[in-house]
C-alpha cells in the first residue's frame, strides 16, 4: 500500500484540526470556515479527531460529525486521516468502521492510554485496527499524553506484516527517533513530526512531513516551511522555522488546545471554548501567549513592507 502516490499524498503539512464549540456544542458553522482557510492555505492532510480535536471528551454523535463534515468540505483536496485511538482496542477499532464507513482516506491511531501496555500489547492493538479496516494507517507515538513509546522495532513489525501500516506520527521530543524508525523500519516508511518545533530538524533528518497543531494558526506558514524544504532552500525554511519558533513554542504555555484555540478567538475564527476537564488559558499564559503573537505579527507586518 505504500506506493510512490500515497507517500506523495501523506507529505507536508497535515493539520491537526481543533473542534470549535459554542456554549458546549460543537460549532459547526466554525468548523467549516476553519476547514475552508485550511484548504485555502494548501495544507496537504487534515486530521479530525485527534488530541488537539478534543477527541477524549467527544460523545460518538460528535465524533461522527466532526468527521463526516471534514470529509465532505475535503473531499479531493486534502488527505482526510481520522483519529481512531482508544486505550480499548475494542473501541479503537469500532472507532475505525465508523470512519472507514464516513469515507475518510486514512486513519491516525495512538498508542493507548493509561493502561501502558507491553509493546507485545501495543503490537496487538494496532494489528486488530489494522485487520479492521482497508485504509492507511498512521501510528502516533506520544509518550508524553499515554505513557508509552511504541519502539522502533515494534513499529518495523507491525509495517511488515500489515501492508495498510505506512507512516507514525513521532511526537517523543527526540530528534534522533527519525533515525531509529528509519533504519527499523526502512527508507519507505512516512514519518511525520508531532512537534511543530522538530518539524525543520525532523525533514533534515530524514521525515516527510508534520501533523501540526500551530498550522491552525499558521497554516500558510507551516506549508511555506515545509515546501521551502523539499524545493532545497533551506536557507528560506530555516528563516520561517526561526518566525515561528516563538508561536510552537508557546502554543504549548498550556495544555493543547487551550492556547490554540485562545490565539484562534483572538483572530475572531471560533470562540476560545474548550471541554472540561480543560479550563480557559490562565491570565499568566494569556499574556505570554499574546506576546509571542504580537512579535509574530509585528514580523510578518515589516516584512511586507
Amino acid at each position: 500500500m505504500n506506493d510512490i502516490s500515497l507517500r506523495r499524498r501523506l507529505s507536508g503539512v497535515f493539520t491537526a484540526l481543533v473542534t470549535p464549540m459554542r456554549d458546549g456544542r460543537i460549532d459547526l458553522a466554525a468548523l467549516e470556515r476553519h476547514i475552508e482557510a485550511q484548504l485555502a492555505a494548501g495544507v496537504a492532510g487534515l486530521v479530525p479527531i485527534g488530541t488537539t480535536g478534543e477527541a477524549a471528551t467527544l460523545s460518538e454523535a460528535e465524533t461522527d460529525e466532526v468527521i463526516r463534515l471534514t470529509v465532505e468540505k475535503a473531499r479531493g483536496r486534502a488527505f482526510v486521516m481520522a483519529g481512531a485511538g482508544s486505550n480499548a482496542t475494542s473501541i479503537a477499532v469500532a472507532k475505525a468502521e465508523r470512519a472507514a464507513h464516513l469515507g475518510v482516506d486514512g486513519l491516525l491511531v495512538v498508542t493507548p492510554y493509561y493502561n501502558k501496555p507491553s509493546q507485545a500489547g501495543l503490537a496487538a492493538h494496532f494489528a486488530a485496527v489494522a485487520g479492521a479496516v482497508d485504509l492507511p494507517i498512521m501510528l502516533y507515538s506520544v509518550p508524553g499524553r499515554t505513557g508509552v513509546e511504541l519502539a522502533a522495532a515494534t513499529c518495523a513489525s507491525l509495517a511488515s506484516e500489515h501492508a495498510n501500516i505506512v507512516a507514525i506520527k513521532e511526537a517523543g521530543g527526540r530528534v534522533e527517533r527519525v533515525t531509529e524508525l528509519r533504519l527499523a523500519c526502512g527508507p519507505d516508511f512516512i514519518i511525520h513530526s508531532g512537534d511543530d518545533g522538530l518539524t525543520l530538524p525532523f525533514l533534515a533528518a530524514g521525515a516527510d512531513g508534520v501533523t501540526s497543531v500551530a498550522s491552525n494558526l499558521v497554516p500558510a506558514e507551516m506549508v511555506a516551511l515545509v515546501a521551502s524544504w523539499q524545493a532545497g532552500d533551506v536557507a528560506a525554511a530555516r528563516a520561517m522555522h526561526e518566525r515561528l519558533y516563538p508561536v510552537f513554542r508557546d502554543l504549548f504555555v498550556e495544555s493543547n488546545p487551550v492556547p490554540v484555540k485562545t490565539a484562534l478567538a483572538r483572530r475572531g475564527a471560533m470562540a476560545a471554548e474548550v471541554r472540561a476537564p480543560l479550563a480557559p488559558l490562565m491570565p499568566a499564559s494569556l499574556a505570554v501567549l499574546e506576546k509571542s503573537l504580537a512579535g509574530f505579527e509585528a514580523a510578518n507586518l515589516q516584512k511586507s513592507r
